[in-house]
């Protein structure tokens, strides 16, 4: 330990001698706002500890200027900081544009600021589009950038802003293993990245000692006790701020009901801010006995709250990150934070959308007693910060590397090589036939070929693999460049692992079959495969009527009924892979058995099969022909013949279908109670039959809360096929299946 103390502080000398042995290091921290404060405190004070090192020059801009954000500059005067320069940067406004009008206010202001202080470096702080431009002005006018917390996950514009200074910076102090991992993985020159932990908790982790009582009953009265309070910080969510100002109401709402003391502190400046601060007011919280509204609290007698209180709800950076260090509950409301690291003291609601939600999260958390945190720090952040900074050598050059991971060299930079149609072979593994074709990005089939399906597993394996070295090799000669392979089967199948587990009774010995491995292995391309209804589904939600919809279902009514579930743009495979097994959906107690094996299911009424079981039933017994139909000798019966049947008057045939579609449509109103999706898609040879049908039941027997559900029929010609292609062009063009 000796040793490397004496070489840091001969590198130290060598650096001054570097710099010039009587060349301080020019540092100017800018600060924005109360919350980078609290983190830039602390290293302001190491800086001023230390004036035979370094120079400090403050400036102060953003909401610590603005009265209805409680002045907070002035704590900076009370800490006993000069400031060099006040710019007042805000662009008072309610909607995103007054945000982009105060960024560009702040450009144009700060050159001449830096103009005249001239510092070696600039401290930036976080991911504020004020922080923004601060960096875009410093490396612009070739300042050395340090920014504090970078390589952090959140939700909201902040992510895109604190990546975006980060590839401005030329130093990173991060707080957290991941957040320099992310760093590294982003191109950061690892020489120049310092995990050093959140300077904020180094005053934190020594703060609990203190006296508390007094800052308590200062705030929330003098009847309050420790954990027996709530602090709630809630700011607008920029990207969606109509949400987030009903989740704000929400809030209030449960707080009312939960009826505890609470401290409520105002908003950031952000788009939306105000309209919360108006929500506020309209629900009588400045004036409601039991909550304490407060544009600002100083950051020591902040942390004092916290640390006693018996909940913090909202969506500030300081319920997942400070808070942890004190081991008070916290509730995380929405998206703001999402991707941050967080301690066990953290309850996430993330999709706050009732009253009800918040309420049973602040009696889940609320008083309870979480151990201590330390993700973000361990309390000796400022010393390694100064240290870092005695390091920085001015003399090396200031262009930034980027440290890019090796990447292979380009196959072919030919023309025709560059227009390659972005493609995937698609296979479809039916009852009767084996098809595997072309599919581009667009959903055309360039080109598609059929075979008969072997009966035996060995036969039916060697054919998919001979057809598709056939149209893989095809490819090249139609300009498409293979991506994968996807596989639509029936039966029951494990889609991470490429295996069917369990086949219909139509494909033979289908059972236990790795389908992944000798495809891949023969063709050197990845290989997905999944359920033929779930496949219909996707190819809905790329390539047809579900494109963009949220909820919806597919049912597939052919040979059998099949379909997929898609909830919240996700495909539903279920916790054994049987999810939207629509077609053994029971509709009758004693019904006509069903191939599963069970009786009154959808598919033993619905199904070709089935209704070819009653044709067949009408033909032997001479119902079923009338005039305007003739049958061959050789000629089997099928469905088709039923349908014609009913089409030219024939009314048993008629009742049968009439029969299928009420089995089917109750199916369906089954559905839309279980799921409530907001689209149900009709596809299958079938399907034009018995979308009226379907409609009538909905209209008859449905809840009306669900009768409004539009009910279509597919307009894709071949969704097993483009649905075995979405599988391969979601998940390698961007999509993670």
């Amino acid at each position: 330990e000796v040793y490397f103390k004496n070489l840091s502080k001969q590198k130290q000398k060598e650096v001054m001698e570097k710099n010039g042995n009587n060349h301080k290091l020019r540092v100017c921290v800018a600060t924005c706002n109360r919350a980078d404060y609290s983190k830039l405190a602390p290293i302001m004070f190491g800086i001023k500890a230390e004036p035979q090192f370094f120079e400090l020059d403050v400036v102060v801009l953003g909401s610590h200027l603005i009265d209805d954000y409680g002045n907070t500059y002035r704590m900076i005067e009370q800490d006993d900081f000069d400031i060099h320069t006040r710019l007042h940067t805000i662009v008072r406004g309610e909607d995103e544009a007054a945000m982009v009008e105060s960024v560009g206010l702040a450009l144009v202001k700060l050159p001449d600021v830096l103009n005249r202080l001239k510092p070696d470096i600039m401290i930036v702080h976080g991911d504020r589009f004020d922080a923004l431009a601060l960096a875009t002005s410093a490396a612009l006018m070739n300042i050395r950038i340090l920014h504090i917390e970078g390589g952090e996950v959140s939700g909201t514009i902040d992510d895109s802003i604190r990546h975006a200074i980060t590839k401005l910076a030329h130093y990173h102090v991060c707080c957290t293993r991941s957040a320099e991992q992310h760093l590294i993985a982003m191109c950061e020159d690892h020489d120049r990245i310092l995990l050093a932990g959140c300077p904020s908790y180094d005053k934190l982790l020594s703060a609990k000692n203190k006296d508390f009582m007094s800052i308590i009953r200062m705030w929330l009265g003098e009847d309050v006790k420790t954990r027996d309070y709530i602090v709630a910080l809630q700011h607008p969510v920029t990207t969606d701020i109509k949400h987030s100002i009903k989740m704000f109401e929400l809030t209030l709402d449960a707080l009312i009901s939960f009826n505890k003391r609470t401290l409520v502190l105002f908003p950031n400046v952000d788009a939306g801010d105000k309209e919360m601060v108006r929500v506020m007011r309209k629900k009588g919280i400045e004036h409601h006995p039991n909550f304490r509204a407060v544009k600002h609290v100083p950051f020591d007698q902040f942390i004092q709250l916290v640390a006693h209180a018996g909940c913090m709800i909202g969506n500030s950076s300081c319920g997942v990150r400070e808070v942890g260090a004190f081991g008070t509950p916290v509730i995380n409301l929405g998206t703001r934070q999402t991707g941050r690291e967080t301690g066990e003291n953290v309850l996430h609601v993330r999709d706050a959308d009732t009253q009800d939600k918040i309420l049973h999260a602040l009696q889940l958390q609320f008083g309870k007693q979480y151990p201590c945190s330390k993700i973000y720090g361990d309390g000796n952040a400022v010393p390694r910060i100064l240290k870092f900074l005695k390091s920085i050598d001015l003399k090396e050059p200031l262009q930034k590397k980027f440290c890019f991971p090796p990447v292979k060299d380009n196959i072919s930079q030919d023309i025709d090589h560059i227009l390659e149609t972005q493609s995937a072979l698609a296979v479809d593994l039916g009852g009767t036939n084996l098809r595997v074709a072309i599919v581009s990005m667009k959903g055309e089939i360039v080109k598609k070929y059929t075979q008969l399906n072997p009966k035996t597993y060995e036969d039916r394996l060697e054919l998919i693999l001979k057809m598709c070295v056939e149209a893989a090799s095809e490819a090249v000669n139609v300009n498409c460049r293979i991506l994968g392979v996807g596989i639509s089967t029936g039966g029951r199948v494990n889609p991470r692992e490429g295996i069917v587990l369990h086949s219909t009774k139509l494909i033979q010995e289908w059972s236990s079959v790795d389908l992944r491995t000798p495809i891949s292995d023969v063709l050197h391309l990845p290989v997905w495969v999944d359920n033929d209804g779930n496949c219909a589904a996707l190819a809905e939600r790329k390539f047809g009527h579900g494109k963009g919809v949220e909820n919806f279902v597919t049912l597939i009514t052919g040979t059998g009924i099949g379909g997929g579930i898609i909830h919240q743009h996700e495909l539903i495979h279920g916790s054994s892979f049987c999810a939207a097994e629509l077609g053994h959906i029971a509709v009758s107690l004693d019904g006509p058995e069903c191939l599963c094996g069970s009786q009154g299911c959808i598919e033993a009424y619905a199904s070709g099969i089935a209704l070819q079981r009653e044709a067949k039933k009408l033909h032997d017994e001479d119902l079923l022909l009338v005039e305007g139909m003739s049958m061959k000798k050789e000629e089997a019966v099928s469905a088709a013949h039923l349908i014609q049947a009913a089409k030219l008057g024939n009314t048993k045939a008629d009742s049968i279908l009439r029969t299928a579609g009420t089995a089917l449509g109750l199916g369906v109103v089954n559905i839309l109670h279980t799921m409530n999706p907001s689209l149900v898609i009709l596809s299958g040879v079938l399907a034009s039959h018995y979308v009226n049908a379907v409609k009538d039941v909905i209209n008859r027997q449905a809840l009306s809360s669900v009768k409004s559900v539009d009910v279509v029929v597919s307009n894709l010609a071949d969704p097993a096929l483009l649905g075995a292609a979405s599988l391969v062009l979601d998940y390698t063009t961007r999509r993670i299946y």
